[in-house]
């Protein structure tokens, strides 16, 4: 039986080569941008392998938008992996990139996000045999962290990982398991060209880390080497 997918943030960076190695794996991708018609690289994936990719739009901040899609879905989804997500001000306390706005668009994207995908697509994945959420996440959010700066991107993901650990006691009775993923400082817009990985290797293990996902790591926090991290 052929697996499906959900990504969001699909059209650059990890999201897109999640979508690349996913179809690669003959896994039906629904791989979800909020542009579809400018993403070039992922339309080219969906011409490359037809019905096994689907190309849909939605803002993750828009739950409307994501429950239209999961609507129209036939059969299951064996795994939601929440992808999409935004870096604000890096700065310290006084960096005027700090606005109310762009704290507002943070938050809401990479926290607020994971919840409205994972309560659009709980329908479709409760037809799974193995439901999975994958909330990437950054180690920028643990608790553990000695920096100052990059105050409400740190703020969003740690409200991200705390988001994962709620879903995950609700939805231990559904036998959907859901994690949190670093996936590593990645060569994407964000990590920038000094970072340590690309993001088909960033990817590749991420979707290894969603292959060894079940209860018994539903809940935790998760480097994409498989290490546990603390929260």
């Amino acid at each position: 039986m052929v697996e499906t997918y959900v990504i969001t943030g699909a059209n650059r960076g990890i999201g897109l080569e999640m979508v690349s190695a996913a179809l690669a794996k003959q896994i039906r991708t629904i791989a979800i941008c909020r542009n579809p018609d400018k993403a070039v690289a992922l339309n080219s994936l969906k011409a490359r392998y037809g019905s096994l990719c689907e190309v849909a739009f939605a803002d993750v901040c828009d739950a409307s938008s994501l429950s239209s899609i999961a609507s129209q879905i036939e059969g299951s989804v064996d795994a939601v992996i929440c992808n999409a997500g935004l870096m604000s001000a890096r700065g310290g306390i006084n960096d005027a990139g700090n606005t109310i706005d762009s704290i507002r668009s943070v938050m809401l994207t990479n926290m607020v996000g994971p919840f409205f995908t994972t309560r659009a697509f709980l329908e479709p994945l409760s037809r799974s045999i193995k439901p999975r959420v994958a909330v990437i996440s950054s180690f920028m959010g643990s608790q553990q962290h000695t920096s100052g700066s990059a105050y409400f991107y740190r703020a969003s993901k740690a409200g991200a990982n705390n988001l994962v650990v709620t879903m995950s006691n609700e939805l231990k009775a559904r036998g959907i398991a859901v994690a949190a993923y670093h996936p590593g400082w990645v060569k994407t817009d964000m990590g920038g060209q000094g970072a340590d990985l690309t993001p088909k290797q960033s990817a590749a293990a991420l979707l290894a880390r969603l292959d060894e996902l079940d209860m018994s790591k539903s809940g935790q926090f998760i480097n994409y080497d498989g290490e546990r991290l603390p929260f």
